[in-house]
């Protein structure tokens, strides 16, 4: 007897169906699976058989094959237990297989017989409902996370038996229900606020021009100088989360197994820093089935380099593309992944090798040459597609220590989210989230200068040798500046301060 279950495999981010076919011949017992299965899958016939006697059932002892269809398409993981033990059942008589036709199914299967949580269910779930499938039968751990697709019923099961009983009549499962409201009160959690930092007022003004327009930003100075303490901060001062974008961090950080089983969301904007021995894969994604890396998992959210010059320089060659499109396309023998990558990179390093080059009460130790070599880890395209470049020189002791009044997070986050507000007027009805992300023709349309911001530019471009890349970044800084100011034409003072922030253009040796 040959019998169908649905279920579904992942390709980067999103879900595909599968249809699984068993059939159980006469013939000598064997379990086989084809359908270009992982090991993880052709290893599921084990877990399968232990979990179908433990619950009490009896497995068939003729010859099963399993058909993973299309069966040109690999499949991994080990969600295909739970649908392929369904099916063995139903082809025995013991499952009506009326009902399972409406269900898509995914779950893992212990020994025992229950039902253990799996990888990229809300993407399985927004796949049922394209489909028009009734309803998805998943893990309980993975429920609330499904239920967040709505117009479908998502059935919880611990156990094998659970879900046959259901499908059978004898008791029934009532569909999961997730509630939203929880994200909307971890939305606006943050464990750093800007108070907290002392000094650095200029570096906090490009912190603001930086998270008002999406900006990627480049800061260089000393150790200890307060880089990494301004990164920190920079996630309390950006817009809270729109529950799309919510919807698309948790789609990612389910399929990388990263998400938080007792959160309904990623209510807050995602804060990622790597180590700069982080592999090429592990930054922009990849491997042999290919996961996001570092770059997705910072998708909305912000992606802080520390000590940039020492990450490998493919690794930051590798961040050129996805800096410019906000997604990157990872193309292996047998399969072709996209993982979006919207995110804001902020950056840090120091000047030299030993940190000091430029510090009025460290002597630097380094030759002239060992500063070049060391500036010259980072080309020149990278940074030209580095918005804001600045220097943060070292905080002196009587700003440490004196009194200070400095504006909250709070405080600064209303002016950023009023700027945003801005942007999003102006570009009503197109999908450009903010400045950093306008097209040469949204920039010629909406970053139109005065003779006197032309003659400023182009006296800057002749001194400092900018790139037609870097004259662009420096219009989409100065927009953002007279956003933050709430001016609709931008003046000579704002592309002043945007020319400003590319220090790094002339302070290279």
């Amino acid at each position: 007897m040959m019998v169908k279950v649905n279920s579904a495999t992942l390709i980067g981010i999103d879900s595909y169906p599968v249809v699984v076919e068993v059939d159980i011949a006469s013939g000598l017992p064997q379990f086989s699976t084809v359908g270009l299965p992982d090991a993880a899958v052709k290893e599921s016939k084990d877990r399968i058989r232990a979990a179908i006697r433990n619950s009490g059932y009896s497995f068939p002892r003729n010859h099963v094959t399993v058909n993973l269809a299309p069966a040109d398409i690999r499949k991994e993981g080990t969600g295909f237990d739970l649908p392929i033990a369904l099916a063995v059942l139903t082809a025995e008589g013991v499952v009506r297989g009326e009902r399972a036709k409406e269900f898509m199914l995914l779950g893992e299967l212990s020994l025992d017989g229950t039902v253990k949580g799996v990888n990229g269910v809300l993407s399985a779930a927004q796949l049922a409902k394209e489909l028009n499938f009734r309803g998805l039968v998943v893990p309980e751990e993975n429920a609330s996370e499904a239920a967040m697709v709505k117009g479908i019923d998502v059935i919880a099961v611990r156990t094998l038996p659970e879900i046959v009983n259901h499908f059978n009549g004898i008791n029934e499962i009532f569909p999961s229900d997730s509630d939203c409201g929880v994200f909307r009160k971890k939305a606006s959690l943050t464990g750093h606020d800007f108070r907290e930092i002392r000094g650095q007022d200029h570096a906090k003004r490009a912190l603001e021009v930086a998270a008002a327009g999406g900006h990627n930003i480049l800061m260089i100075g000393p150790p200890g100088s307060g880089k990494t303490m301004l990164a920190q901060r920079l996630p309390s001062i950006l817009p809270p989360l729109a529950f799309e974008e919510a919807v698309e961090i948790t789609k990612i950080y389910s399929v990388a197994g990263l998400l938080d089983r007792e959160e309904v969301l990623v209510g807050t904007r995602p804060f990622r820093s790597p180590h700069h021995t982080i592999s090429d894969a592990g930054l922009v994604g990849g491997g042999r089935a290919p996961r996001p890396g570092e770059i997705s998992l910072a998708h909305h959210g912000v992606l802080f380099l520390d000590e940039l010059p020492e990450f490998r320089k493919n690794a930051l060659e590798a961040l050129r593309q996805p800096l410019e499109s906000g997604a990157v396309t990872i193309t292996r023998a047998s399969i072709t992944a996209s993982f979006p990558a919207k995110f804001m990179m902020v950056a840090a390093m120091n000047p030299c090798p030993c940190g000091y080059h430029g510090d009025p009460s460290r002597q630097c130790r380094c030759t002239p040459k060992q500063i070049r070599q060391y500036q010259a880890k980072l080309s020149g395209p990278l940074l030209d597609r580095i918005d804001i470049h600045i220097l943060v020189p070292s905080v002196r002791y009587r700003e440490l220590t004196g009194p200070y009044s400095g504006e909250s997070s709070e405080v600064v986050a209303q002016r950023v989210l009023g700027a945003r507000k801005k942007q999003q007027e102006r570009m009503a009805g197109q999908e450009i989230p903010c400045n950093a992300r306008l097209s040469d023709k949204q920039i010629s349309k909406f970053c139109m200068l005065d003779e006197d911001s032309h003659r400023l530019i182009e006296m800057a471009m002749e001194r400092l040798g900018l790139s037609a890349r870097a004259f662009t970044r420096i219009l989409k800084v100065a927009r953002t500046i007279a956003d933050l100011e709430d001016c609709e034409a931008i003046e000579t003072r704002h592309v002043a301060e945007a020319i400003q922030y590319r220090t790094l253009d002339s302070y290279r040796i």
